[in-house]
Parts: structure tokens; C-alpha cells; sequence
């Protein structure tokens, strides 16, 4: 084929832009592959003191529309060139003619999951896709590239630290790094809607604020690697249920205040390198091809300078997608395959600026980020560092909800009972999203599949932290009962489950574990059938669990949801008589492995149910990490960055199916109405007045806190911040951690009514036992999250409407106090 003039002025030095018209053949056209032999020292756009943009422009100018059109999309299954080792798909194919190097993408909101490296006889799984037969084993094989498995993203979030994200993002940076990788396809920042939504665990929470405020610290830590951040997915991918044919309605101000205001965070705080687009469309348009979200919002209102990539198979057109602001296709090339593209460039829609648009927009990344500027060589990863700050991050995560004198463990017992579910990851092995029983962690075939050096089980890390609190000696079992309560083992050994009882009741402690396990690719509920049209059973219960997470639950499939009786499992042991000098309910510590919120019933909560303790999905070091907290080697000190009701008392409870999982149109298209409008998640439950079983931001501590003397100081300028402080003082006997939290409630001014209250800034200080914090908290209107501001569709902008407004500090959203109001 013909190339297209290509050379253009620009503002570059004289002497760059005549060696690039020298050496890239501008004259007489682009190179073409394996033309230009020119060492990297010579070549225009590796000259590494150019501005990325430059460098990338350069490189523009010596490429031809074939080459162009190689580079807009992910690759076909193949050895990866510079990896011979390596059979992927996850990356597109370099021009070594051009110095591109290959550019290898990995996903991983929990880690270095899929990374584009699976064993070169990983047997091949043939499948048909949007009219390709793809080898889909490169995507989703098990013997992908080890690396360290993380906590969930909720449990980082959890941590309500910052500091916790940042080593989250420095972790997976430095692995990806040593792998030889260039973007990660995270941080994801949907928030939890809806509790059973599939993906919960990948995200930060059902505040955007706090999603934020995580998102931004980890793409900044991502980033500082060398790795592209990907924030995801872009936008109002909530749910996993027909998520790549649901058309949803999202009111302008919600979207602002709510699902797209985490996004804002990431773009303006984090500088994030790309965004990619979700599959589900938006108000009338698909994601990929919504130019309202990817160039209207996105660049034009937030400045974004980065690319858009598409989820896997979320491009639905060519033209319009790229006008839209689509940068790049991936996994495979289909929309912008080549014979697309000139169809588009020959029908007058699309141009070749249009394509250069698109290219530059990454290769500025990619030179920003260094990707044209180190080898792609792989080296090993220090595995034992990655265990060890994994078990760092994991003990900050978690969230003692409610305590009775049974937690910490006493470190002289001498028998502890570990009671679980025999159709049930929980108490049998380390817990990831999509784990299985009897399956290695990472098989589970979604983006959260990270496939690490190796695991720790609950009953391994009781036994190893005992052992090394000096006590060798105790005895821990592990019962398993059936779904049924009727049968069950000990040690692996056939027994009942009054045989079980009996090991309870005669117990120093009881630990007890369940969880709502979850992945990408279903929600956690059970369909009339394969449609997802008809809701017939939610699975946001500790009963509800499907076989194979990722796969959606219907009525008569293989993969049908269950009951495992969890709940009166739980009753009948704390409903039996101790045989100890400790009430069942004072020696009995339910530990919970969540996707997000659980419904919890009202007669465990309070003074006669057993301790809790929330560790979300805690990764290969999952044993290790609820031991240490257990037995008070660590203080719990995490926060619900997600709102756990009462059993029967939910919002899940009022939703109709408009809302989830989505009416059915004559065509067979899903639609789903955020009807709720800004009411999700605690803002819910205030509006409401509704009570939770925990709260958001609800986390106690083996110690006590006490926060004292709030106080409101008003700015001498209405631009200036606000600034609030309190004094937090450690009233227990041991160090523990307490989070400072402000929320703030806002005036609706003339849009949709605002809830009772949002949060609006936190703080996390660590004190020994009598000591105290003066924390200071700055609210500025200015602040890419505008604290004090709502959407004003009519405008298209952010306003502070005039009114009161009430400052709130506390411990959680449930336990404020007011610490002052001001006028706008």
C-alpha cells in the first residue's frame, strides 16, 4: 500500500528535525520494517534529553500506515519477541526497524496477575472471539509468571492510609518492573454499589472520596517504577452481571459526585499515564465510544494527557470510537485491524491525524515512562521481601468489628479448634479472588489471578505464630463441616458434626471462618437462567456460594448457587455449652475473608456474640496475617471502607430490578437505572435512617481511644482551606492505631438533595498507650475532590451552593461529633 505525507514542521531544534527528515525518509516516505539499521544513538526519537513529546512526534514521522495501524492494537498469540521464554497475548508486537520495543501489559488489581508469560507448553484452549480463533490459555493459564499475591484492593483501602496504598503500588511497580513489564492495568475505582457486585474486592469502597485519595497514592507509587497506571474502568462498571451489553442511566451530578470523581483524583493528583474504558454504555453511548466521557470530561474539563485503552473487547466501532477519543484496542486487532482502519480512512472518517492522535498519546507515555529506553529483560523477584511486605500490608488492613474479651488469643492456650466450611476455601487455604477449593491460588481465570511462590494456610500460620510466641506445643485442629451440619472431619479424619460441637465446647478458643469469596465475571447471585434477566437469589449472604466464582449462577446450570448453611453453622456453635471457664461466645472468634459488605444477623451484634474480625481476601500470606492479628503480635487498626447491615435490613433489601440487575428491552439489551441517585453505600443508611450492623469507617482496636476537643478553624479567605483538628488520645494499655475522620454536610443548593453527610478527609495516627495527637485536618474548596461543592448539570461545573455547613469529626460515620458549621 501507498504511505501518507507524513512530515510536518514543528517546533523542534533545527538540527533534530533535519536528522529525523534525514534518517526516517520523510522525502520519499516512512521506513519500512527492517529498513532503518541505524544504531539507537543515532535514531532522532531516542535521544533521551528530547521531551517525550518530541520523541514521540519524531517517531510519527517515520512510520508508515501499515506499521501505525500494527501499533493501535494488542497482538495475536505469539512467543513475545524479546522474551523467547514467554507465549502471550497481553502486549503489542514491537517495530525493532523503528526501536519500539514490544510493549507488555499486565493486569492485576491485586497484584502482577495475568502478565503476557505463560509456559511455552501451556496446552492450547482454541476459541472463537468477534470472528478470530484465538488461543485463549495465553490469557488465563495458571503457569503465568509468578509474583507476590497481595491483599485485595478493598483491604488496602481498608487501611485508610495512604502510606499502605503507596507500598501496594511500589510492590507491584518494583515486580513488574523485574518482570519486564510496562502498564498495569489498575487501579481499579468502581465503587461498591451494590455489595454482590463481583468485583468489590478489586476496588476501594463505596466512598469516591476515599477510592480517591488510595487510587491516586498507589498510581503514584505504581508509576514511580516505571510502569503506565491504568485507571479502571472508566466508568460506571459496577456490575459484573451482562456487563458487556448493560446500558445504564446515571444522572449527570451523580456521575460527577460519585462514579466519576475518583477517576478526577487520579487524572489531576495521580497523573495517571492512561484510563481505560469499560464495556458497559452510558447514557445512551458504549464507554469506548462515549465522547461526552473521553473527551468532553476526561481532557478537555480534567486536562488528561494520557490514552485510553479499552477493556478486552469493549471497542464496539472504528471510527467512532477513535473520534470518541479511543486510543487503543485491545487484546486483538479487530476494530482497528488494518482493513478497518483504511475502509474508515478511505470513506473520509477518520483521518490520519486522527491516527496519529491516537498513537501519540501513548508513545508520550511511553517515552515519559521509559519504555523506549530499557531492555525487556526479565529478572528473578526477591520472594521472600514480597511475603514479607505483603504480611506488613495485610496486618493494617484488617477490622476488628466487634470484640468481647475473645481476641487476642491468649498465647498459653493449649487447644484451639479452626472450624470451617468442607465446600469452603476459608479455613482451608489462602484466600485470593476466584479462589477454589482444592485449586492453586491464581487458576481462577480473572483479572485479580496473581500465581505466587507459594501460600500459607490458616492452620500453618497459627501453628508458626504460636511457635514463635514460644508456645510449640498447642494443639490447632481443623474441623471442616458439610453443607448439610450433619457430617464433617478433624484433622481430615471422618466425624459429625456433634463431633465438632464437642471439640468446641471442650476448646481454650474458637476460630471460626467464613466469607463471600467472588471474581471477575459474575456477581455474587443466582439467575432464572443464562440471560442474568431474572434475579432469583442474592449471594451477598455467608451462605450463597457458587463452585466456579467467575461464572454467572443459574438455576439448573452446573454451576447453580448453594446454600452451605454457614449461618446455622455459627449458631449451633455458639449455641453450645462451654466445657471451659469461658462462655462459647467469650472464647469464639468469627474471622470473616469479604468481596465487600455482609449482611450480618442482629442476634450475633452486641454482648453475646463472638468477636469478629474482617481480613478481606489477604493474598499467599493469608495464614500468617490473621494469626499475627489473633494472637495481638499486630493491633488491628483498619476501617469499613464499605457498610455491613443487619441480615434483612439492607439496601439490597429496596432495590428494584431496574436497579439490579437491569430490565430486559425487546432487543435483549439490559437497561440499569441508578435510581438511588446519590444514596449508595452510607449516605444510604443516613438518608434513610437506617441502621447498620457496622458502620462505615466503623474499626475497633485491642486498645481504646478517646478524641477529644474538636475544633473548626475558619479561613480569613473564602478560597483558603478550612482546618479541623482534634486531639486523639490512646486511653488503653496497648500501641494501637486510630483514624481521624471529618465528614461534612453539604447544602443541595438547586440540584438533586444531598445526603445527610460525606466524607471529606481522614487521618491515621499510630500512639503508644497514654499518649496523645493534636490531628489536623484541611478541608479546600479547591481540592480536586471539591469537598464543599456540588454538580450543577445546568452549568456543567462544580458549585458551592450558599448555605450552612456542618463539620463532623469521628472515628466512624455513625460515632461523630460536630466540631463546628460555617456559612458559604
Amino acid at each position: 500500500m501507498g504511505s501518507f505525507p507524513l512530515c510536518r514542521k514543528r517546533a523542534f531544534p533545527g538540527a533534530v528535525f533535519i536528522a529525523a527528515i534525514a534518517l526516517a525518509g520523510c522525502a520519499s516516505g516512512p521506513v519500512p520494517h527492517g529498513k532503518l539499521s541505524t544504531s539507537p544513538d543515532a535514531v532522532p526519537w531516542m535521544v533521551k534529553s528530547l521531551a517525550p513529546e518530541q520523541r514521540a512526534d519524531l517517531l510519527l514521522a517515520g512510520m508508515s500506515f501499515e506499521q501505525k495501524a500494527q501499533q493501535l492494537t494488542g497482538a495475536m498469540p505469539e512467543i513475545v519477541p524479546e522474551l523467547p521464554q514467554c507465549k502471550g497475548a497481553r502486549h503489542v508486537t514491537g517495530i525493532p526497524a523503528l526501536h519500539i520495543p514490544t510493549l507488555r501489559i499486565t493486569n492485576g488489581p491485586v497484584g502482577i496477575g495475568q502478565n503476557d508469560c505463560v509456559a511455552l507448553d501451556t496446552p492450547p484452549r482454541m476459541v472463537y472471539l468477534n470472528g478470530l480463533h484465538v488461543d485463549e490459555a495465553v490469557y488465563f493459564d495458571a503457569s503465568s509468571a509468578k509474583a507476590t499475591a497481595v491483599p485485595s484492593s478493598i483491604a488496602v483501602a481498608a487501611s485508610f492510609d495512604p502510606t499502605v496504598a503507596t507500598a501496594f503500588g511500589e510492590l507491584i511497580g518494583e515486580e513488574g518492573s523485574r518482570l519486564a513489564l510496562h502498564v498495569f492495568e489498575a487501579p481499579g475505582m468502581n465503587l461498591a454499589r451494590l455489595p454482590l457486585a463481583g468485583r468489590n474486592f478489586e476496588y476501594k469502597g463505596e466512598d469516591p472520596y476515599l477510592a480517591g485519595v488510595m487510587s491516586v497514592a498507589e498510581t503514584r507509587a505504581v508509576q514511580g517504577k516505571g510502569l503506565i497506571a491504568v485507571a479502571k474502568h472508566y466508568v460506571g462498571n459496577e456490575q459484573e452481571v451482562n456487563r458487556m451489553s448493560v446500558s445504564e442511566r446515571i444522572h449527570p451530578q451523580v456521575l460527577h459526585e460519585l462514579y466519576l470523581l475518583p477517576f478526577e483524583m487520579a487524572v489531576k493528583d495521580g497523573e495517571t499515564g492512561a484510563v481505560m474504558c469499560s464495556y458497559n454504555a452510558l447514557n445512551g453511548a458504549f464507554a469506548c465510544e462515549n465522547a461526552e466521557m473521553l473527551t468532553e470530561i476526561l481532557r478537555r474539563q480534567w486536562g488528561f494527557q494520557g490514552y485510553v485503552q479499552s477493556d478486552f473487547f469493549a471497542a464496539k466501532s472504528t471510527a467512532k470510537a477513535m473520534r470518541a477519543g479511543l486510543d487503543h484496542e485491545m487484546p486483538l486487532p479487530q476494530f482497528f485491524a488494518p482493513d478497518k482502519l483504511r475502509a474508515a480512512l478511505d470513506a473520509g472518517e477518520l483521518t490520519m491525524a486522527d491516527i496519529d492522535i491516537a498513537l501519540r498519546r501513548r508513545y508520550v507515555q511511553m517515552f515519559k515512562f521509559g519504555v523506549f529506553d530499557r531492555p525487556i529483560v526479565q529478572r528473578s523477584l526477591d520472594v521472600e521481601d514480597g511475603g514479607r511486605k505483603g504480611r506488613a500490608m495485610g496486618v493494617q488492613t484488617a477490622v476488628l468489628l466487634q470484640n468481647n474479651g475473645a481476641l487476642p488469643l491468649a498465647r498459653d492456650v493449649r487447644e484451639v479448634l479452626l472450624v470451617g466450611k468442607s465446600s469452603q476455601i476459608y479455613a482451608q487455604q489462602a484466600v485470593a479472588g476466584g479462589s477454589m477449593v482444592g485449586k492453586v491460588m491464581g487458576a481462577g481465570g480473572g483479572s485479580s489471578d496473581v500465581v505466587p511462590f507459594y501460600t500459607v494456610t490458616p492452620v500453618e500460620g497459627l501453628r508458626n505464630v504460636f511457635s514463635r510466641s514460644g508456645n510449640a506445643s498447642v494443639q490447632v485442629q481443623l474441623a471442616l463441616v458439610d453443607d448439610a451440619n450433619r457430617g464433617a472431619t478433624l484433622d481430615g479424619k471422618a466425624a459429625r458434626f456433634d463431633d465438632v460441637l464437642k471439640a468446641a465446647a471442650s476448646a481454650d478458643a474458637v476460630v471460626i471462618m467464613a466469607g463471600t469469596v467472588a471474581e471477575e465475571g459474575a456477581d455474587r447471585a443466582s439467575f432464572g437462567d443464562k440471560t442474568g434477566a431474572t434475579l432469583t437469589a442474592r449471594g451477598d449472604s455467608l451462605d450463597w456460594y457458587a463452585p466456579i466464582p467467575k461464572a454467572i449462577s443459574y438455576n439448573g446450570g452446573d454451576n447453580a448457587g448453594r446454600d452451605s448453611r454457614s449461618i446455622a453453622m455459627i449458631d449451633r456453635l455458639l449455641g453450645t455449652r462451654s466445657a471451659t471457664t469461658r462462655p462459647m461466645h467469650v472464647k469464639t472468634a468469627l474471622v470473616l475473608k469479604d468481596n465487600a459488605g455482609v449482611p450480618l444477623p442482629a442476634r450475633w451484634l452486641g454482648a453475646r456474640g463472638p468477636a469478629m474480625l474482617e481480613v478481606w481476601f489477604p493474598g499467599q500470606e493469608d495464614g500468617n496475617i490473621v494469626a499475627d492479628l489473633l494472637l495481638g503480635i499486630h493491633n488491628p487498626s483498619g476501617k469499613l471502607p464499605v457498610t455491613f447491615p443487619i441480615e434483612g435490613q439492607g439496601f439490597m433489601e429496596t432495590i428494584s430490578a431496574s436497579q439490579y440487575p437491569g430490565v430486559m428491552d425487546g432487543k435483549g439489551i439490559p437497561h440499569v437505572d441508578y435510581s438511588e441517585r446519590l444514596q449508595i453505600g452510607y449516605r444510604w443508611y443516613d438518608a434513610n435512617k437506617k441502621q447498620a450492623a457496622f458502620a462505615f469507617g466503623h474499626g475497633l482496636s485491642y486498645t481504646t481511644f478517646a478524641i477529644q476537643a474538636p475544633r473548626l478553624h475558619a479561613p480569613t479567605s473564602q478560597n483558603a482551606a478550612y482546618r479541623v483538628e482534634a486531639t486523639v488520645r490512646n486511653t488503653g494499655d496497648r500501641a494501637g492505631a486510630e483514624v481521624i475522620q471529618v465528614y461534612l454536610s453539604v447544602p443541595s443548593g438547586s440540584g438533586l438533595p444531598q445526603p445527610p453527610k460525606r466524607l471529606v478527609g481522614f487521618s491515621k495516627v499510630v500512639l503508644e498507650p497514654g499518649a496523645s495527637e493534636r490531628v489536623s485536618i484541611n478541608i479546600d474548596p479547591a481540592a480536586s475532590h471539591h469537598p464543599l461543592s456540588v454538580w450543577d448539570a445546568s452549568r456543567r461545573a462544580f458549585v458551592i451552593p450558599p448555605g450552612i455547613y456542618t463539620v463532623w469529626v469521628g472515628n466512624a460515620s455513625d460515632r461523630l461529633v460536630n466540631a463546628g458549621t460555617f456559612k458559604r
